[in-house]
């Protein structure tokens, strides 16, 4: 009885040392696995990130002749109602642009209609800065405003983007 002994025990040993074996072979496999999993997600190449609308508001003109910079007088962009805006014209050498005439265009570009109001340059206030009176979002999303500039130093143009 003693020898049927030994060799159920040994054949027990045998046996967990089988299943260890497994195990470790299984847990290389799955490291191996993650490991191309890694290096695959890593390297392929990235879909583009769709950029908004810049939306800054200081800007060289189209042609360089101004720095213009746009701004809410009362430092809120409010939906649904009618506010005014301010534009500050300065030279590219930092000079006030003084006496310019100024048109107002724009609208929605992505829903392809205009302002619904018809805004226009109503005070010079100095140092540059221009009221714009009449402007109105009457939804959310991107909206342009379009100033047409034509002063001393020449014509030009820039093209503001506002999203409520």
């Amino acid at each position: 009885m003693r020898h049927a002994t030994r060799d159920v025990s040994s054949r027990r040993g045998t046996g967990l040392a089988s299943i260890w074996r497994y195990i470790l072979a299984g847990l290389g496999l799955a490291a191996l696995l993650v490991g191309i999993l890694a290096v695959v997600y890593l390297t392929a190449p990235r879909p583009a990130q769709v950029a908004g609308p810049d939306t800054s508001r200081s800007k060289t003109t189209a042609n360089g002749l101004f720095v213009a910079s746009f701004e809410p007088e009362h430092g809120v962009v409010r939906e649904g109602e009618l506010q005014s805006w301010l534009l500050t014209l300065k030279t590219t050498a930092g000079a006030p642009v003084e006496g310019a005439a100024i048109t107002v265009s724009g609208g929605m570009p992505q829903h392809n209609h205009g302002l619904p109001t018809s805004p226009q340059a109503t005070d010079y206030l100095g140092d540059g800065r221009y009221r714009i009176d009449g402007i109105k979002f009457t939804m959310s999303g991107w909206w342009q405003l379009s100033f047409a500039i034509s002063a001393a130093a020449g014509s030009d143009s820039v093209v503001f983007n506002i999203v409520i």
